[in-house]
């Protein structure tokens, strides 16, 4: 709910001894989400001013919160200190220059060569659902959606008269959610063009210094590694700059109170919905406040905004959660689930597939892929998915990107006729791409040396033995659709997996002016949002599955088109329960493609059980990455009975409530979390032994998220014990054995 009033606000000011009264009419905007209060003020002089954010309160003037009367920072009492005001109040949208030291969302560059900004309110209005994010030219923005009953909208007006620039600042709340969403959109109402250098999507300001920051951190083949570190005094940041959300950070951060942990104490969630460079940064100011800011990365970056145009900032989610980091978390996965994923496959139970990347690598002919895809029909796996090297000439990483046509000396009957035989045996197929890249060794680049992202005369940086294509051109990223869709129409194609397997460098344009080049970044995810956006519009049957090296592009830009992303290239199964486990704080598992894989594993090299390997799986779409043909008979065996319990609990796991009960990265030698249904009638259990113990005790896991009262039966050990028992005492499992899992069902 979203409340706007009036109120008058009384403050002072001592002079010589002498206490002068003076009031202000503030206009006030309260917006109440399912647990949380969000609110700010427009001043008489057109500041917007933060108020609070927190735990849910009544229907009270809390202007009071602003402090008006401490001297000598309150404008309208005292002109002489307009810096002194500037420099400690809480602001809604900073700007940079006119006395706000802090970070500030807002950086111009005028005609002038003038950096100084100052957005002042005009007006708002209160809108029925939720607007789409929309940019002159620009085909498709992602972000979170709604029907008109569920959510309603603010959109605040403000100006700068100076520039000319007029921003509307949009604030979203969900029905029944703990959910704020934030974007900003500009427009250039004069006769000069604008350089906008930093546009954030969203500040709080907090006045605490008391929190934790949580993020989410890593490399290739460990991402979304969970570090929490008390704030201090100066700038924390996350950020990317390589023109993907990347393995290293990812567009998360939470800020927590010192106690909060899974289950108990107040945490505020915050994700940009976005897949290029970003920021994520607390701040601990002289004044032991905070200011959490987020949003697209100014370093490097600036977009020329010429007169009569616009500019939409991507959207900020925030989240907030009194009952621990646990709560955030499902706040996040039910937002996502129900407001950002889309198509035809957002509430379905994903097929079972086998991949044949770790099969094969490059090495495969269409017999092979035939004997792989025959034998594991007979097993119950419902899809081929053929990985890289069915195109051009590619036998290695070194050569063919950018030559979307069938491999004859591969394929020799053709893509139909693979695709045929593999729907014969009840089978679907699926296909890989890499759309974004090109090798130096493919027609592609030999006819168009001058679409690849670079520097003019400067020598281009290889990775993977790859190029990046500029999608920020148009010409490049309709041949490119062009090629795609011919292959698609040419055989029964029912899945995408859409790969990105190096990052920008020598970040230009040839397409681009010079004094837009620094739109390259932007524009490039622009370009990449717009290519889904056709894929996705004109085959909504296919089954998209985004990836990035693994897991280097696992936002929510790309939920709003893929209902899953490859987790992680590493899918050894100890390694796996870190990587999911980050990734669940702020994504659901039902978008978390996880497969079983061989042994010894190909990126760590570990050997864990086959079992382990499923029950681990399990948590996310589930599928396999290996040669049925070739495994021992005890695994291919054991693949008809783990489908099985896929099938029987992935409706419990795609959209029941997820309770982390472990922690690894704190627990180290065990995990377990649960899996509970909305209505509270059934659950799933999964625990994993990383290391075993030197005794033969079992260990007691307490269960969360039950009704109390509520009698359930636990299959597996033959017990009927209540909500409250099992909760609050606990249930023993025995294990035995390294990476030892078991899993078990919990009927009430």
């Amino acid at each position: 709910m979203i409340r706007t009033g009036k109120v008058r606000a009384a403050y002072f000011r001592n002079s010589g001894g002498e206490t002068k009264t003076f009031s202000e009419e503030l206009l006030t905007f309260t917006l109440e989400t399912a647990g949380a209060t969000y609110a700010f003020a427009a001043s008489e002089e057109g500041f917007l001013l933060h108020v609070y954010y927190g735990k849910k309160l009544g229907d009270d003037d809390l202007s009071y919160l602003l402090r008006l009367n401490e001297n000598p920072f309150s404008l309208k009492s005292n002109l002489r200190d307009k810096v002194s005001f500037m420099d400690t109040k809480g602001f809604e949208y900073p700007c940079h220059g006119t006395g706000d030291f802090r970070e500030p969302c807002l950086t111009v560059m005028d005609k002038d060569g003038m950096s100084a900004c100052e957005l002042k309110y005009c007006s708002h209005e209160i809108v029925k659902g939720k607007p789409a994010l929309q940019q002159k030219d620009v085909p498709c923005i992602p972000s979170t959606w709604s029907s008109q009953d569920e959510a309603e909208t603010l959109i605040v007006t403000m100006h700068d008269s100076h520039l000319a620039l007029r921003a509307e600042l949009m604030y979203t709340v969900f029905s029944g959610l703990d959910v704020i969403t934030r974007s900003v959109r500009f427009y250039n109402e004069g006769s000069d063009s604008i350089g906008l250098r930093s546009v954030l999507s969203a500040c709080v300001d907090f006045d605490s210094d008391k929190y934790d920051m949580i993020t989410l951190n890593g490399g290739w083949g460990r991402e979304r590694m969970v570090e929490r570190a008390p704030l201090r005094h100066g700038k924390q940041r996350i950020d990317s700059s390589r023109g993907e959300s990347s393995h290293q950070y990812n567009p998360f951060a939470a800020l927590a109170s010192r106690s909060a942990d899974e289950d108990s104490g107040e945490v505020f969630g915050f994700n940009l919905i976005y897949s290029g460079n970003f920021i994520a940064q607390a701040e601990v100011t002289q004044h032991d406040m905070t200011r959490f800011v987020i949003g697209i990365n100014p370093f490097d970056f600036e977009w020329k905004l010429l007169p009569g145009y616009d500019f939409q900032t991507p959207e900020a989610v925030m989240v907030h959660s009194s009952q621990g980091i646990g709560q955030m978390s499902r706040t996040f996965h039910d937002l996502y689930r129900s407001n950002l994923i889309r198509g035809e496959w957002k509430n379905k139970t994903r097929p079972v597939l086998i991949n044949n990347w770790e099969a094969t690598y490059f090495d495969f002919t269409d017999e092979k892929l035939v004997a792989i895809a025959r034998q594991a029909s007979e097993l119950g796996i419902e899809m081929l998915v053929m990985d890289d090297g069915w195109f051009g000439h590619r036998d290695s990483d070194s050569s063919s990107l950018g030559d979307w046509f069938v491999n004859g000396q591969k394929i020799s009957g053709g893509l139909k006729k693979l695709a045929d035989t593999v729907n014969s045996f009840g089978m679907k197929f699926g296909i890989w791409f890499e759309p974004e890249m090109v090798s130096p060794d493919s027609r592609l680049y030999r006819s168009h040396p001058d679409w690849a992202v670079q520097v003019k005369g400067r020598p281009l940086s290889m990775s993977r033995a790859q190029y990046v294509l500029d999608f920020s051109n148009k010409e490049a990223r309709d041949f490119v659709y062009g090629m795609m869709k011919n292959v698609l129409d040419s055989a029964n194609i029912e899945y995408v997996k859409w790969d990105m397997n190096r990052c920008l460098t020598e970040a230009g344009s040839l397409s681009l002016p010079a004094d837009r080049q620094r739109e390259i970044w932007h524009r490039y995810v622009l370009g990449v949002y717009d290519l889904m956006n056709r894929l996705t519009t004109d085959y909504p049957h296919i089954l998209l599955e985004n990836c990035s090296g693994g897991g280097g592009r696992f936002d929510g830009g790309m939920l709003y088109f893929s209902p899953q992303i490859w987790t992680s290239d590493d899918m050894d199964a100890a390694e796996r329960l870190k990587i999911q486990h980050g990734t669940s704080l702020c994504y659901p598992p039902s978008s978390m493609g996880a497969h079983v894989s061989d042994c010894p594993n190909h990126t760590v090299g570990r050997t864990t059980p086959f079992a382990a390997r499923g029950d681990v799986a399990l948590m996310g779409t589930f599928g396999y990455e290996l040669d049925v043909t070739r495994i021992s008979a005890e695994d291919r065996n054991s693949i008809p009975l783990q489908i099985a319990k896929f099938k029987k609990y992935s409706p419990l796991v795609r959209t029941g409530d997820l309770y982390r009960i472990g922690n690894v990265f704190r627990d180290g030698s065990w995990d377990a979390w649960m899996f509970v249904s909305k209505d509270k009638s059934e659950a799933l259990l999964t625990v994993v032994q990383v290391l075993a113990r030197p005794n033969y005790a079992s260990r007691i896991y307490k269960l969360k998220g039950l009704e109390p009262e509520r009698k359930y039966r636990v299959e597996e050990l033959g017990l009927t014990l209540s909500g409250r028992t099992l909760m609050n005492a606990g249930l023993p499992v025995e294990m035995h054995g390294d990476f030892s899992s078991r899993t078990f069902y919990i009927a009430g």
